[in-house]
């Protein structure tokens, strides 16, 4: 269930350049950063190898960069309901930066804003801005702007 519904292109438009919420935490476990390498073919030891990982500054494996970004729809869900359109697509993503890395078993959530809304042929371009971060983490450790496309026909 989301914490906040947006009705409409109005609406919407209403909350740029605001925070839409903060999700809940979620632990980031090593089974799941296993499953991502598995499925993505990314099993540098980093990420998988928890021996040689101790090695490293981080002390343990890290998640993948892109694991993390692959969070923002599950974090996304839970804050943001838009209605009011025919249907939504992804249309890709700004930037996309990892200023700090994310290490296995800690907790992650992400901050939810609308950085922008541009009129678009049938409905409207959204992007918003996700700010990932740790508990007592100093920097995020992913920030990036997510493009979506909503139109109001079929």
């Amino acid at each position: 269930m989301a914490g906040v519904t947006l009705n409409g292109i109005d609406e919407i438009k209403a909350k740029v350049g605001e925070e839409i919420g903060v999700s809940d935490w979620h632990e980031v476990t090593q089974a799941d950063i296993d499953r991502f390498a598995q499925l993505t073919g990314d099993d540098q030891w980093i990420h998988v190898d928890t021996e040689r990982a101790k090695d490293t500054p981080f002390g343990g494996t890290i998640a993948h960069g892109y694991y993390t970004l692959s969070l923002g729809p599950r974090f996304m869900y839970e804050l943001l309901d838009v209605q009011g359109f025919a249907f939504a697509v992804n249309y890709g993503a700004e930037k996309v930066r990892f200023p700090a890395p994310l290490p296995v078993g800690q907790k992650v959530r992400m901050r939810l804003a609308i950085a922008s809304v541009d009129d678009i042929p049938g409905g409207i371009q959204m992007a918003t801005t996700y700010t990932f971060e740790t508990e007592g983490g100093e920097k995020p450790v992913c920030v990036a702007q997510a493009l979506s496309r909503m139109y109001t026909g079929g």
